[in-house]
């Protein structure tokens, strides 16, 4: 166990992506509140930096890793040969391993051997217990157990700022129950199609709820929304590639539900107390589904673990992806409805 006296300086790696670094704010808070008087310094990503970058009492490192190596010699620089009483390295990537030889530290905490790869050993001296079955963001949480932090509630409070929310309410008045559908993942292969989800929402359209389409401004989320109300028999607000990360937790927050594939607008969607009807086949919802309820899930992981990998889901690693071509055609238009229509009971909305 480790006096609070004794951690002053404390340095957290996590880079990517959104959805990991939503679930590292829950220990932000913890560690703040176990160590007041200790400095945090987060080293952290460009894109992810633009959703938590306000979290108050941290100083944020951006790693700009479109720079290369430019953008590591400025973390080097902006760190300044400052050395910290421990690093929690929360990310196994090389280029992370890489990037924390940078961070003098007398503790580098790390992941345990189940879940290291590209050689994370090497890169730290102390590693988080090893359990089977934790879900990510327990996962990172851990690494304040070394520290002598207590496990505690899952607190997240990501600041959003007047202006985010005045264009959240703008999108949806408090008058209408409203379904966000954010359809793409970064990784593709966890995309469901575009006509199954014009489905969905031409039956929640029928059913009385506004339905607001969103996703990023890149092409291929762009060619899906256009793909999906290509399809559409109704007509949802198409908001694709005019939000940014702190308007879609704004938006988020005030929606009845939200639609996904595993992705970072499901955790921050979770993160704002807003049940999610996430979708999963290329992964397993008890690892890297909406942390507060997972009720509303699909859940065909199983099912893509016996057809793919002619396994049960039991039977693999811990965190395995299935992200194979065609696996998340093994999740029907019926059952993402029955999800959302349970769903729609239990908060009593609907027509």
């Amino acid at each position: 166990m480790t006096d609070r006296d004794a951690i002053r300086h404390l340095c957290l790696l996590r880079t990517s992506a959104i959805g990991d670094v939503t679930h590292v704010v829950p220990l932000v808070h913890r560690l703040r509140a176990h160590f007041p008087g200790a400095s945090l310094t987060w080293i952290i990503g460009k894109l992810e930096h633009r959703l938590v970058g306000d979290l108050s009492g941290v100083e944020f490192v951006v790693f700009d890793k479109a720079r290369g190596w430019a953008g590591m010699r400025a973390v080097r620089k902006a760190l300044g040969g400052r050395r910290f009483d421990a690093l929690l390295h929360m990310q196994v990537a090389l280029r992370s391993n890489l990037l924390s030889t940078l961070v003098q530290a007398d503790r580098r905490i790390g992941y345990d051997r189940a879940r290291s790869r590209d050689l994370h050993g090497l890169f730290v001296h102390e590693r988080i217990p090893a359990r089977r079955g934790e879900h990510a963001l327990d996962a990172i949480g851990s690494f304040a157990e070394p520290l002598g932090v207590p496990r505690g509630s899952v607190q997240w409070d990501i600041p959003v700022p007047e202006e985010a929310r005045e264009w959240a309410r703008e999108q949806i008045p408090i008058t209408a129950p409203t379904l966000v559908v954010s359809p793409s993942s970064s990784h593709p292969l966890r995309n469901w199609r575009a006509e199954r989800y014009a489905a969905v929402i031409d039956h929640a359209a029928a059913r009385g709820l506004r339905v607001l389409l969103t996703g990023g401004p890149s092409a291929a989320e762009r060619a899906m929304a256009d793909a999906i109300l290509a399809a559409c028999r109704s007509q949802p607000v198409d908001l694709t590639g005019r939000d940014t990360l702190k308007r879609a937790l704004a938006l988020f927050s005030r929606a009845d539900m939200v639609l996904t594939p595993d992705s970072g607008p499901m955790h921050m969607a979770n993160a704002v107390g807003t049940p999610v009807i996430g979708l999963h086949a290329a992964s397993n919802p008890a690892r890297s589904g909406p942390y507060s309820d997972r009720r509303w899930c699909v859940d065909r992981y199983d099912d893509a673990a016996r057809h793919f990998l002619h396994k049960s889901a039991r039977e693999l690693r811990w965190g395995t992806k299935i992200e194979r071509p065609g696996v998340m055609d093994l999740i029907g238009v019926t059952d993402v409805i029955e999800r959302m229509e349970a769903l729609m009971k239990h908060l009593g909305i609907g027509r």
